[in-house]
């Protein structure tokens, strides 16, 4: 059932017509809200958090619920980013408290029921201005208001995400000179290029809102649905998860393709069925971690998320606190998995996965002015780096700093290089000892290394 999708307020059709005149009563009352406190912190919050609705489509029939939070540093020049979660379908809420937030978990002292959260002294806050955002409808605390608006697509989902932003900064003007990064992670690697390219289209037809777009940075992305999956082979071998001998008689077998496998090709079928029986049981969020179980699993675990921010989204003191409109969502998911996208899977009557790659989007911004970050974690198992060295050695740039190591604490935190071809330039760097989600695993790299990009740059918000 598509209420099982979405999160739609009508319920049937007897509610229908008092359904809109509620939603019409919320859109007219405050779109956004400054949180002074929320449960499991005590006191005052430290930081300026705003949490908010933006309406899109013809009628607004689509309600996007943000949390933004003002630099910790220099609101009014730091840099302005707006964060795209995972899945899709996951919630903003989970890299607010578990990855890049001003607030993070005291496992310690937590409980599934009470969280315990304390100051993040790794928060992107303390470089730049972030935005994050639950999208596609669906995920978190966004909701649609119509059963048509409540379908959505990766192609829509791009579209709504630019339409967002344009929005925001209406109603948010003093930002309005800010630099303006599009970020993201994971699946986001699709959209992420997509949006980026919809603002300098914007800005060249002439658009009212003109924006300041700088360029876009990508933790772990997902660029092309065939390649990112099957350079997981390659990366097995090269991380010793599979041997010399499975590795070569595969590479024999199945002719590069590890994915779709010929039903016919007994060979590579025998020889995908040993690779899977070596690396199933292994953690693909960070392959140095446990694997995941349901019961009680490891905080870093997928799972643990889940049941931690389940707890905490469906509290009612926490959704008072972030000024959730009653009535919206009945229940707070950290990742919606009707939406979530799996290897192959097919659209749905919710969602359609309708960008299979995005680097031709990437090829397209080579031509602006533009700067991009892209981040791998070098024992992610999802998205390997095998992957995207793959599509960013496909861009044919020229190298402007070749690999080499960069330094946190004095130790080596990871490699990276540099392309530039006229006003474009590609930073492309792996964090040692990372999983999928860089900033759980290693969240002073993770900060670190944005705060020298963006820095470099720094002097672009002149312009």
């Amino acid at each position: 059932m598509l209420e099982n999708c979405f999160h739609i307020m009508e319920t049937n059709h007897i509610l229908a017509s008092l359904s809109i005149i509620f939603i019409l009563y919320l859109q007219l009352s405050d779109a956004n809200s400054i949180v002074k406190n929320l449960p499991g912190f005590e006191g005052d919050l430290p930081f300026t958090l705003e949490t908010g609705y933006i309406g899109v489509g013809k009628n607004d029939e689509i309600q996007l619920f943000y949390y933004f939070v003002e630099s910790q540093r220099d609101p009014l020049h730091d840099p302005l980013l707006i964060y795209l979660t995972g899945g899709p379908g996951t919630s903003g809420l989970y890299p607010f408290l578990y990855q890049i937030g001003p607030l993070s978990i005291n496992f310690d002292n937590s409980t599934w029921e009470k969280l315990v959260l304390e100051v993040n002294p790794n928060s992107w806050a303390k470089t730049a201005n972030v935005i994050f955002i639950d999208i596609p409808v669906g995920a978190g605390f966004s909701y649609a208001t119509t059963y048509e608006a409540s379908k959505s697509s990766d192609t829509i989902v791009a579209q709504q995400s630019y339409k967002f932003l344009v929005k925001w900064l209406e109603e948010h003007p003093r930002f309005l000179n800010n630099p303006l990064y599009i970020t993201g992670i994971s699946y986001m690697g699709i959209l992420v290029p997509v949006v980026t390219l919809e603002v300098y289209k914007g800005n060249e037809r002439g658009d009212q809102q003109q924006l300041n777009i700088k360029g876009y940075m990508i933790v772990s992305p997902l660029t092309d649905k065939f390649n990112d999956f099957n350079s997981r082979f390659e990366f097995a071998h090269r991380l010793a998860l599979i041997s010399d001998d499975i590795y070569e008689s595969a590479k024999e077998a199945c002719r590069g393709n590890y994915v779709n496998n010929d039903l016919e090709n007994a060979a590579c079928a025998n020889s995908l069925q040993r690779v899977d029986e070596c690396t199933s049981r292994i953690n693909a969020g960070n392959i140095l971690e446990p694997f995941c179980d349901d019961v009680d699993p490891d905080p870093t675990c997928r799972e643990a998320a889940a049941i931690y921010l389940e707890y905490f989204g469906n509290d009612k003191e926490v959704r008072k606190a972030l000024h959730v409109r009653e009535g919206t969502v009945e229940k707070f998911e950290k990742t919606n998995e009707t939406i979530h996208y799996d290897l192959n899977k097919k659209d749905t009557e919710c969602y359609s996965y309708d960008i299979f790659s995005s680097l031709n989007y990437h090829k397209t911004l080579v031509s602006r002015n533009c700067q991009a970050l892209i981040l791998s974690g070098d024992h992610d198992f999802t998205f390997p780096y095998v992957g995207a060295e793959q599509w960013i050695a496909s861009l044919n740039l020229p190298v402007e700093s070749p690999w080499k190591p960069w330094l946190v604490n004095k130790q080596v935190a990871g490699y990276r290089m540099k392309y530039t071809k006229d006003e474009y330039s590609l930073t492309y760097a792996t964090v040692k000892g990372a999983g999928h989600s860089i900033p759980l695993y290693k969240p002073e790299e993770a900060w670190i290394i944005l705060d020298e990009w963006l820095a470099s740059y720094s002097y672009l918000s002149d312009s």
